[in-house]
């Protein structure tokens, strides 16, 4: 400590020495000291401090009626029952003799007054400090007390700088018997002693103790004879006593405060369970389990998709293939008619590429039945995107080659003689459909329908399907095909008014409005729905655009040739024609 520190402390410690020696006057008591070798202090509060408000500091005295401090007086008297007991055993410190100094801490001023005279010389109200309080030597060799945290802190503040110790070291040595009872000390200074349970029986205005158990330092339990335990209540039953009761089966502990027998119960969510070694955390269960609420165990979730035998697959994968065969009928009929008026002016030679590609787009539904794998995922999309983008194409061309044939030939000879000379219809179809291949290529390629296990939507199901549904690639083409529809019923529009035999307007509306109608519903049920039925709708949704297109423009014509050949000849169609002149005439 430096020279400033020690004058300050010696500044502080002589005006509280003039203060506190200077207010109190209290005579030693043959019960207060006892002279040794080697003395301890102790501060003990044997008076309790008045309960008054002070708006400064003020000097109370200890000796007070009415205000004994038996707590106190018990620490009191056990420091000399100790310090005698040491001095009259012959092991514990042999040929040295203890001495105390007792003092009555009962407010803040008997506190400063006792620690003062802790530090001050025997016989004096001094205080010498030389060369520094690490050097100063006052005559008590440790103190016990007190046992109030404020007296606490200013005792220790005031004795720390004069290395005065709270405990001896040596205290956690001694070992000795008293009455027929060893008593040691652990390294925290703390008793190693053995103890009885004791039972206050009352009966009636009187009580005594009863023996009911014991404890031992050595033994980490307690011994304890619940027959002599007297319970409050019929029979001597035990009472319950707990902070929660037991929480039912499926419900977690949440604790409520600091301790764990205080808890509110609170049910599992589903897709969790609660293990019974773990009362305290719901565990969520595995990906391919699920579990109710208020569960304890998890469940195998169940493995769905669309099969092959199902009563809404059987009907769907009967009229995919009547279809079909009536696809491949159609184009017979068409081949075995082809240089009748009927064929040649639905396209001639073009309508087989028309029935192929709707055949080809019935062949992709069949991907939707059974488990999905990478191949179905592939094909199933790809084939109807492709063939009926070829279909639509065609469908436009034929339309628009009537329309520029009937309504604009004549006054763009140059146009037509050219659209005609390099294969125009053709041009397109070859255009078109590449331009949807293209597309499904990238679509294939870059976000590619893989197989995948749907967990979210049904908890105690996993739905095997694909992911072209929600691809960018998927949007392209149904948008391209789209943009088809809406061209091939513009031209068909403007063939409203052409002779009889060559005017579609009607039969293409009908099936284009299908189409849309059909991915109208899809689309609105996907949003809505994610189990394994969906692909069940999609397949309804591209047989329904399928068999719309067929029946509008293939059915009529089917009808002309088998059931009304006199309209499939070259008169019926050459006095069409001129019927149309002659009304194109009159306007």
């Amino acid at each position: 400590m430096s020279l400033w520190g020690v004058r300050l402390v010696g500044l502080q410690l002589s005006l509280s020495c003039c203060w506190a020696f200077s207010c109190h006057n209290t005579l030693s008591s043959p019960d207060f000291s006892l002279p040794g070798d080697y003395l301890l202090a102790g501060m003990f509060p044997l008076h309790s401090a008045p309960l008054e408000a002070r708006g400064r500091p003020t000097v109370t005295f200890c000796d007070r009626s009415n205000s004994f401090n038996g707590h106190g007086y018990h620490l009191f008297q056990a420091m000399r029952f100790s310090i005698e007991e040491i001095n009259n055993s012959t092991v514990l410190l042999p040929n040295v003799t203890l001495g105390y100094e007792l003092y009555d801490v009962c407010s803040e001023s008997a506190n400063m007054y006792a620690t003062l005279s802790i530090l001050s010389t025997l016989g004096r109200r001094s205080v010498e400090i030389q060369g520094g309080p690490a050097h100063f030597s006052p005559a008590m060799v440790a103190v016990i007390g007190p046992d109030i945290t404020s007296h606490a802190l200013t005792t220790a503040a005031v004795l720390s700088p004069f290395l005065v110790p709270l405990l001896l070291e040596q205290i956690r040595k001694v070992n000795f018997l008293l009455h027929k009872n060893t008593v040691t000390f652990n390294d925290d200074g703390s008793t190693l002693s053995n103890y009885d349970i004791i039972a206050w029986d009352w009966s009636g205005p009187n009580w005594t103790f009863r023996v009911i158990g014991s404890s031992s330092p050595f033994s980490m339990s307690l011994d304890i004879n619940t027959t002599k335990i007297r319970w409050h209540g019929n029979a001597n039953q035990v009472p319950t006593s707990v902070c929660s009761r037991d929480c039912p089966e499926g419900h977690q502990r949440v604790i409520i405060g600091f301790h764990h027998c205080c808890f509110e119960c609170v049910p599992c969510e589903a897709g969790t369970f609660l293990n019974k070694s773990d009362p305290y955390r719901c565990r969520p269960c595995g990906k391919e389990e699920w579990a109710p609420e208020r569960s304890e165990t998890c469940f195998p979730r169940i493995v769905v998709f669309l099969t092959w035998h199902e009563p809404v697959s059987l009907v769907l994968l009967a009229a995919n293939t009547l279809l079909l065969v009536v696809v491949a009928g159609t184009a017979g009929l068409f081949a075995w008619h082809l240089d009748t008026p009927v064929v040649r002016s639905a396209g001639g030679r073009l309508c087989f590429l028309m029935l192929g590609s709707l055949a080809g787009g019935t062949w992709g539904l069949y991907g939707f039945f059974g488990e999905p794998t990478l191949p179905t995922c592939l094909l199933c999309q790809g084939l109807f995107s492709l063939g009926f983008a070829i279909f639509l194409s065609c469908l436009t061309v034929r339309s628009f080659q009537l329309v520029f044939i009937f309504k604009f030939s004549a006054r763009l000879p140059t146009f037509f003689r050219a659209w005609v000379q390099n294969h125009g219809a053709g041009l397109f179809v070859m255009i078109s459909s590449t331009t949807q291949l293209l597309i499904c290529l990238v679509w294939l390629a870059v976000w590619t329908p893989l197989p995948t296990r749907e967990y979210k939507h049904f908890p105690q199901l996993v739905v095997l399907g694909c992911t072209e549904a929600n691809s960018l690639g998927f949007m392209l083409a149904f948008t391209y095909n789209g943009l088809l529809s809406i061209s091939a019923f513009a031209c068909s529009y403007l063939g409203k008014d052409l002779p009889e035999n060559y005017s579609e307007a009607k039969c293409v509306t009908f099936s284009l409005l299908l189409n849309f109608v059909s991915w109208i519903a899809f689309f609105t049920m996907a949003t809505v729905y994610q189990g394994k039925y969906l692909p069940a709708v999609n397949a309804l949704a591209m047989l329904s655009s399928l068999s719309g297109c067929f029946s509008g423009y293939f059915l009529p014509k089917c009808y002309v040739i088998l059931c009304r050949p006199d309209l499939n000849s070259t008169e019926h169609f050459q006095a069409s024609i001129q019927d149309y002149t002659r009304r194109c005439g009159s306007t």
